[in-house]
């Protein structure tokens, strides 16, 4: 049986996972900007790895449409999805679902491979005649143009369990894309957002992830950021899969250890794509939104729930912020350390 799949959303990620399942036989209408669709149009697909793989899949093997011919007359049921892939920005979630919900079946199976916490609720709500599950990719995949992706990390895809997804396990499969399915997804999806703090930073650094994790400085920024997630949590009684070789605590403070030293006990962390960065690195190239509220955002959040100060998070917050507002500066680790330091001691400071 050949399977429809739509991606919505087709960046980086979309294209990657779409790509891949292309390859194994699927049949992909991806739904995205102009800019990257018009590319792989007229280059088609070249998927890499950094195990080694590379797939090619001609531009005839898929169909690329922007969002606003997504918007034009709902298929007939014979030319609906079988399976929605949902990668926008988290920013996007709602709209994405209402741009779909004319266009998707009862049934239909919409799997959120998205950053953050509670998009699949999002998606639920506007999309409730649909079998909505919770996912997350683990991996980077770096652009390096001309069609050309390349999974930069190690990684696969974690998705809620469901029923629903026996009859699409096979073709991820083929894909090399096995679905890691997990009972309650939660603890997986708050342990991935823990190293996506990761992601302002890198945003920040101004360098690739290989550069900027080699740096003690920058990682005792990530250090201080996950550190203050981990108490929140906990007082939100919170407990997040452990995802690494080390336990997230143990991990928060292994990122502080003098460069060589990290270098022997944590190599696999640098073992990545030379010129892969985080995705909010990218936004901010492109002059985009990034997804700061869902991530040191969420941290924030969670904490004024619990009572719980978070002024590491917020300050990274407000700095991506005024990155967003156009400001080019980009940080030295030991600059971005001592901001981040010395928003902890405001908020500590006797008053």
């Amino acid at each position: 049986m050949t399977f429809r799949v739509t991606v919505f959303g087709a960046g980086s990620i979309g294209i990657f996972v779409g790509g891949k399942l292309a390859a194994a036989g699927a049949e992909i209408t991806f739904v995205g900007r102009p800019r990257l669709l018009d590319e792989i149009t007229a280059s088609g697909l070249r998927l890499s790895d950094l195990d080694g793989g590379d797939d090619r899949v001609a531009s005839a093997a898929f169909r690329a449409v922007t969002a606003l011919e997504a918007d034009g007359p709902a298929p007939s049921p014979g030319e609906s999805a079988d399976l929605v892939l949902v990668t926008v920005k988290s920013g996007q979630t709602a709209d994405a679902a209402r741009a779909l919900a004319d266009r998707v079946r009862p049934g239909t199976v919409v799997l959120s491979l998205q950053n953050g916490i509670g998009n699949d609720a999002v998606l639920r709500e506007l999309l409730p005649a649909c079998v909505v599950l919770a996912g997350m990719v683990m991996f980077n995949v770096v652009h390096h143009g001309h069609g050309h992706f390349h999974r930069g990390t190690d990684g696969g895809l974690a998705v809620a369990d469901d029923p629903a997804l026996e009859r699409f396990a096979p073709l991820f499969r083929r894909a090399g894309l096995p679905l890691n399915r997990h009972a309650d997804l939660l603890p997986v999806q708050w342990a991935k957002l823990l190293l996506n703090l990761n992601n302002p930073i890198n945003a920040l650094s101004g360098r690739s992830l290989r550069e900027e994790l080699a740096h003690r400085d920058y990682r005792r920024c990530l250090s201080l950021t996950q550190l203050e997630a981990l108490t929140v949590m906990r007082a939100a009684h919170i407990r997040p899969a452990r995802l690494t070789l080390l336990p997230p605590r143990a991990l928060a403070h292994l990122l502080t250890v003098p460069d060589g030293l990290f270098r022997r006990l944590a190599g696999s962390v640098l073992a990545v794509d030379p010129m892969a960065r985080s995705s909010m690195a990218d936004d901010l190239a492109l002059g985009r939104p990034t997804e700061i509220a869902w991530l040191s955002g969420e941290i924030v959040g969670l904490g004024t729930m619990v009572g719980v100060p978070t002024p590491v998070n917020s300050r990274l917050t407000e700095l991506i912020a005024i990155a967003e507002r156009g400001d080019p500066r980009t940080w030295a680790g030991p600059e971005l350390l001592a901001e981040l330091r010395a928003a902890r001691t405001a908020v500590s400071a006797p008053r």
